[in-house]
C-alpha cells in the first residue's frame, strides 16, 4: 500500500476531508430544522428525499466495504496496483453513516408533518424498487464468484445514478411553483462547500502520488462532486436570482381567495313581498 510523499499534503488531505464531512453533515440540519419549525414539509419534494435515502445507503455500503474489508482492498490493489492508496477515507465512512440517519429522519418528518397535496411519485417508487432488486441480484452473483470489488462498484454506480437524478424532482418542483419556499437554501450552500472540498481532497492525493488513478479508480466520488456542484449552482440560481423571496404561486392564489372570503360581507337574504 502506498504512503504519503508529502506530510503537508497529507495534512491538507485530512483537513479537506473532514471539512467536507462537516459541511455535508451539517447540510442536512437546516432542512430538518425548517420542517420542525413549520411542522410542514410542503415545498420539499418527497421524491428527492426517497431517492436521496437510496443514494446514501448504497454509498455507505461502498465506502464501508472498501475501507474496512481486507478482501475488497486486496482486489482493489490487484486491479490498480499496490503502489496506490485506497480512495476512501475515514471521513467518507463517517459522512455516509450520518447521511443515512439524517435522511431517514427527514423521511420520517414527511410521514408525520403536514404534506399538503404532495405525494411520492410512482416513477420514483418504481426506480427505487428496481434499483434494490438489481442490487440484490448482483449481490448473489458477487457472492458466488467472490467478486467483491465488482460488487461494491455496482453499489457505487447506483449511488452515482441516484445522485444524477435525485435533484431533478426538486428543481422541477421549484420551477413549477416559481418558488423555493419550504426548501432550505442552507442545505444547498453547505452541500456546495462540501462538494468543492471533496474534489480538492482528491486532487491533493493525486498530486502527492503523481497519479490520477484516484479519480477514475473512484469514479463515483468524482462524479458525485461534479453533479452535486452543478445542481447546487442551479438551486442557488433559483433561490437568489429567479425566485428570490417568492411564495408559491398556487399557495398565494389560495391565500387571496381565503382573504377575500373573510373580508367580503355575507349575502343578505332578499325580503319577500307579503
Amino acid at each position: 500500500m502506498a504512503s504519503w510523499n508529502s506530510i503537508p499534503l497529507e495534512i491538507t488531505y485530512q483537513v479537506l476531508g473532514w471539512f467536507a464531512f462537516v459541511s455535508w453533515s451539517i447540510s442536512f440540519y437546516p432542512q430538518v430544522i425548517l420542517n420542525f419549525r413549520r411542522k410542514s414539509v410542503v415545498g420539499l419534494n418527497f421524491d428527492f428525499v426517497l431517492l436521496n435515502l437510496t443514494k446514501h445507503s448504497t454509498y455507505l455500503i461502498y465506502n464501508a466495504s472498501l475501507y474496512f474489508s481486507s478482501a475488497v482492498q486486496k482486489q482493489y490493489f490487484d486491479k490498480y496496483g499496490y503502489d496506490q492508496m485506497i480512495p476512501v477515507a475515514a471521513s467518507d465512512v463517517a459522512f455516509s453513516i450520518h447521511a443515512v440517519l439524517l435522511t431517514a429522519i427527514t423521511l420520517f418528518q414527511v410521514v408525520i408533518y403536514d404534506r399538503g397535496t404532495q405525494i411520492v411519485s410512482k416513477i420514483s417508487l418504481t426506480i427505487v424498487i428496481v434499483v434494490w432488486i438489481f442490487a440484490a441480484i448482483c449481490f448473489f452473483i458477487g457472492l458466488s464468484s467472490h467478486s467483491w470489488l465488482w460488487l461494491i462498484s455496482i453499489f457505487n454506480s447506483i449511488q452515482v445514478f441516484m445522485t444524477a437524478i435525485k435533484y431533478i424532482p426538486q428543481a422541477i418542483m421549484n420551477f413549477l411553483r416559481k418558488s423555493t419556499d419550504g426548501f432550505s437554501i442552507g442545505n444547498i450552500l453547505l452541500d456546495f462547500l462540501g462538494g468543492l472540498a471533496n474534489y480538492a481532497q482528491m486532487a491533493v492525493q493525486s498530486i502527492d502520488q503523481n497519479s490520477w488513478v484516484n479519480f477514475y479508480g473512484n469514479i463515483g466520488k468524482t462524479l458525485l462532486s461534479l453533479i452535486s456542484i452543478f445542481f447546487d449552482l442551479l438551486f442557488m440560481l433559483q433561490h437568489y436570482v429567479l425566485y428570490p423571496g417568492k411564495r408559491p404561486i398556487v399557495s398565494q392564489k389560495a391565500d387571496d381567495k381565503t382573504r377575500e372570503a373573510l373580508i367580503a360581507p355575507p349575502d343578505r337574504p332578499q325580503s319577500e313581498d307579503v
